[in-house]
């Protein structure tokens, strides 16, 4: 026996022995009596344990050293199952699949047993997840703050084709993963009222107050070498019973601010189409703006002294327009907690803040009515209103109309009155970065046109990337052990080494071997269809996937419609040479939100007669998979063979998904949109199929309309797949169940579903002519592998580390 494995076996044993420590006097169980949940705690928590010595060692590093740290501000973290990332970067996979082996549990299993931490609901939490990972990976010190969600956005169940919404339980049997820091807490105001005192320094004296509580999750980086945090706050009452009102017989109502301040914490996005819900919405976003901005300051003081170095030392960044309230509450904590005067502190401010943005829509930036501001936090309210001030002075003095002016106000007093929440961000922070290189341009062009012009050079771009130890190594070990076999193991710390698998995208062996791979992992995806949903796939068909939110401007519409042109197409030519295709859709429709509703009901009635119809043969199958979460695209990204990215061009700020279906080697249909502009420079035109209109097309179409209805009667595929729908061939129960989805789309197709659908049909046929030629299908799908090694997030953050937080990368 050599001594590498006389090590590896003393480590098994190690490691055996701690999962069974864990099981016996934490979990309290004995081996032969333990559920599968009873070894997934005692794993973990014998995992979390060698994390933790690192963790500690990283903070004191970073403390010692005196460096700089990143505080990333996000709404959302959508981290998924943490077990299987942890013990991949750690190195010990291998060793604790031996070690619970010899105990008789199935490593894989055991990684079943953790639900999906339900911190997210799509691109925008799955981003500062894999940058949290990133900045781990890369040593970046970093924090990641938000809010521990009790119930996250929402699970999704499909009941008669429709989406229902039930509260998702993910913390119901506890987080073995997160450590309750009791004493770091901070007592959160709203309401009340402002005075000034004697040297007019104004003080607010809330209404109310909400404790924040701090849980903290150690973020643990490639081959373990730094851990970073991420600190989520929980809301608690400061006053949890009114025990007078509660012995004189009113037990619900003495409960009453215990249940208002811990709603704050309870559901992601709760709805806000009633003013309560705007508040509760509003509360949220200040709850842990405030909290991690006075959790920061403290760090700061304790490590530095000087708040005057506090820009120096900490680097925030905004992740989209929910904390960005957090500019008005730096500034009152800055001039009325530290008593700064006001210069300095926005120099601070302003010099501390960057800010993300990830929508190109102006609906989608968020603003709030100025009546509910100067209610719910009457300071903050205030110092906006001299925020704007000011800033409309050095615009005006700088030669600005009156148009531009209005266009650059913090508030919007066209609309009823409303602060920008996205103005707020732009004006407070130094930096402003898009998400893709064509989302960046359009950003100074439209939504932020006038404030480019008044606050120039701020703007630039950070492309979005993915990690790939989890959408990679962990998603997909075929495809990774088939790369390391082939260009060796130093890509799996050099992303860059990808592109050695160009070479091999002709040779005949090596495309065997890829294709072998994802027939693997479409047959593990058919088995998970199955069990969800009583579909049986065909796993030699080409399977044609679309995962994400579901919205308009996404377009999932647009792919119904061709789903429905192919299935009469197939009906009326029964003896052409079809190939096997599978439609899968995945995704949630935010619960207020009834026309995305309509098309998920839409995607599963089309699927309900499809798939029961024997005239196709099973050479077309549609699969909605329900409750889409960062388990399921781990078994959905390495069995897709086209990768669907149809956004309207000009509306999708980058996609994170066109980037890990690329990766896994699927091909992607799509407009150019989005980060999809670049993956096309990347990969080449030749190995990705686009289609429709361009963004300078798209734009002028969308703001002065186009006839939907003449196109359509041009288009008698179209015609015939809106007649289907509307007349109820997929609804015979409810005949006009879409008539109105149909005549709404002929009357104002606001996303140009009309407008690109022959171009996309088009497209479709030259996929299928691709797929029928399996030399130059494989070559396609090695070459986009091998050429996206750029879009890691590990690039994407040394770029913000060397452009935007002027932080040294380790």
């Amino acid at each position: 026996m050599t001594d590498d494995s006389v090590t590896v076996e003393a480590e098994v044993v190690a490691l055996r022995q701690a999962v069974l420590n864990k099981l016996m006097y934490e979990v309290g169980g004995r081996d032969e009596r333990a559920s599968p949940r009873d070894w997934f705690l005692a794993a973990t928590l014998a995992v979390r344990d060698r994390i933790v010595d690192r963790w500690r060692a990283s903070n004191d590093e970073a403390a010692a050293q005196g460096h700089k740290q990143v505080c990333y501000l996000s709404m959302e973290f959508l981290i998924g199952r943490l077990l299987s990332d942890a013990l991949g970067n750690l190195g010990l996979t291998d060793t604790m699949r031996q070690a619970l082996d010899g105990l008789g549990v199935e490593l894989e299993e055991t990684f079943a047993q953790e639900p999906d931490a339900a911190l997210g609901n799509g691109g925008l939490g799955r981003l500062a997840a894999c940058f949290m990972e990133s900045m781990a990976s890369i040593g970046v010190p970093a924090i990641g703050y938000g809010i521990r969600y009790e119930h996250g956005l929402f699970r999704q169940l499909i009941q008669d084709g429709r989406q229902r919404e039930v509260p998702e339980d993910w913390l119901s049997l506890g987080n073995p993963w997160e450590f309750e820091r009791a004493g770091i807490g901070y007592d959160i105001g709203f309401g009340g009222y402002v005075t000034a005192d004697g040297d007019a320094r104004m003080v607010w004296h809330p209404g109310e107050t909400v404790r924040a509580i701090a849980y903290d999750t150690p973020v643990v980086g490639w081959r373990g070498q730094w851990v970073n945090t991420l600190r989520l706050w929980s809301a608690r009452a400061t006053d949890p019973l009114h025990l007078d009102a509660f012995n004189s017989g009113d037990h619900v109502g003495a409960q009453a601010n215990r249940v208002r301040a811990e709603a704050i914490s309870r559901v992601l996005y709760p709805g806000d189409e009633s003013a309560a819900g705007q508040e509760l919405r509003l509360r949220q976003e200040y709850f842990f703006a405030s909290a991690s901005l006075h959790d920061l300051i403290r760090r700061h003081l304790r490590l530095h002294g000087d708040i005057l170095t506090l820009a120096e030392k900490t680097s925030v960044q905004l992740n989209d327009t929910h904390p960005a309230i957090g500019v008005a509450e730096l500034m009152r904590l800055l001039v009325d907690v530290h008593g700064l005067d006001w210069e300095q502190a926005w120099e601070i401010s302003r010099a501390t803040f960057s800010y993300t943005n990830h929508t190109l829509m102006p609906e989608a930036l968020e603003s709030w009515p100025v009546p509910l501001m100067e209610r719910l936090l009457p300071r903050n309210m205030q110092i906006i209103y001299l925020i704007n001030a000011r800033h409309l002075e050095a615009a005006r003095a700088h030669g600005a109309t009156d148009t531009q002016l209005s266009a650059i106000s913090l508030i919007d007093e066209q609309h009823g009155r409303r602060v920008r929440m996205g103005h707020l961000a732009f004006a407070g922070s130094h930096k402003i970065n898009g998400v893709s290189a064509l989302h960046t341009g359009l950003m100074k062009t439209t939504v932020f046109a006038e404030l480019d012009r008044a606050l120039p050079g701020r703007i630039c771009n950070k492309t979005n990337g993915i990690t790939f130890r989890r959408w990679l190594m962990r998603a997909n070990p075929a495809l990774t052990r088939l790369i390391v076999d082939t260009i060796g193991p130093r890509v799996l710390d050099d992303a860059e080494r990808l592109a050695d698998l160009a070479p091999h995208a002709r040779d005949a062996a090596f495309q065997q071997a890829f294709a072998r791979q994802r027939r693997t992992a479409k047959e593990h995806l058919a088995k998970v269809v199955r069990e969800r949903i009583g579909v049986t796939l065909n796993p030699d068909a080409l399977f044609d996937v679309q995962i994400k939110r579901i919205h308009e401007y996404k377009r999932q519409l647009l792919n119904i419609l061709h789903t429905v042109a192919l299935y009469n197409a197939m009906r009326a030519r029964p003896m052409a040479p079809w190939a096997p295709q599978v439609k899968i859709f995945a995704g949630k429709a935010a619960p207020s939100y009834h026309q995305a509703k309509l098309i998920i009901r839409l995607a599963n009635d089309v699927s309900r007669v499809i798939n029961s119809d024997p005239t196709v043969r099973g050479l077309l199958q549609v699969a909605f998979l329900p409750n889409y979460n960062v388990t399921l695209a781990e078994s959905i990204i390495p069995a897709a063979d086209l990768s669907e990215q149809i956004s309207t061009a000009g509306l999708e700020a980058s996609g994170t998904g066109n980037m890990k279906f690329a990766l896994n080697g699927a091909i992607t249909i799509g407009t150019l949109d989005g980060a999809n502009v670049e993956i096309s420079e990347r990969v080449g035109l030749e190995n990705i199929f686009i289609f429709g209109l361009k963004a300078h097309q798209a734009g002028p179409m969308r703001r002065d309309g186009f006839d939907a209805r003449a196109v359509v009667e041009a288009s008698p595929d179209l015609g015939a797949v809106l007649d289907a729908i509307s007349n109820g061939v997929f609804s015979p129960e409810e005949p006009d169940r879409y008539r109105g989805l149909v005549e709404g789309l002929l009357a104002h197709d606001h996303f140009l579903v009309t407008a690109d659908f022959d171009s996309y049909v088009a497209a479709q046929r030259q996929v299928m002519g691709r797929w029928a030629r399996p030399v130059e299908w494989w070559r396609s799908a090695v070459l986009n592998t091998a050429n996206v090694a750029w879009f890691s997030s590990d690039r994407t953050i040394r770029e913000y580390a060397d452009e935007v937080w002027d932080l040294p990368v380790r």
